[in-house]
């Protein structure tokens, strides 16, 4: 079976997210998004937050499952039995850091990365962006899926958090 992880944050997922998930959901068996858990960096949402968002938003895709990891990637690859990783290129600058990354996986573990380049449509876009646009009452309809804009709108507007 050829199975592929897509790792990343996710806080929140994005279209450009979802685009290469898609995209590796046609060339894999089977994907796996893995959601890191990163106890050093507080985020917008809460991994069991982010892993429900996903699993919704990936539901469509029958070979795609969504799981949460800490520590090394690669042993979160091993232990899933994935030998690639897929990640999305957005820029050069993209390309650099995760070129680095790719040499360090393939070294520690074997692990292959293939660099996937993000549709032109989500070039731009980022997790980051997304929360400070929608922070300030932007519209981020075209760059989220419609659960996550509720959710940022239900967590960032004033009033609506539970």
């Amino acid at each position: 079976m050829r199975r592929a992880v897509c790792p990343g944050s996710f806080d929140p997922v994005t279209n450009g997210h979802l685009d290469i998930i898609g995209r590796a959901s046609r060339l894999f068996d089977e994907v796996i998004v893995g959601v890191l858990i990163n106890q050093s960096k507080s985020g917008l949402f809460t991994v069991d937050e982010r892993l429900a968002m996903l699993r919704e938003v990936t539901a469509s895709y029958d070979n795609v499952r969504v799981e949460s990891f800490q520590g090394l990637l690669v042993d979160f690859c091993r232990a899933q039995q994935a030998a690639v990783l897929v990640k999305g290129l957005r820029a050069v600058s993209d390309f650099d850091y995760e070129l680095q990354m790719a040499q360090m996986n393939i070294g520690l573990a074997g692990v292959e990365t293939l660099f996937m380049p993000t549709n032109p449509l989500y070039s731009f876009l980022s997790s980051s962006l997304v929360k400070d646009v929608a922070k300030w009452g932007g519209d981020v309809s075209a760059h989220v899926p419609d659960l996550v804009r509720e959710q940022l709108r239900l967590r960032l507007t004033p009033g609506t958090r539970d």
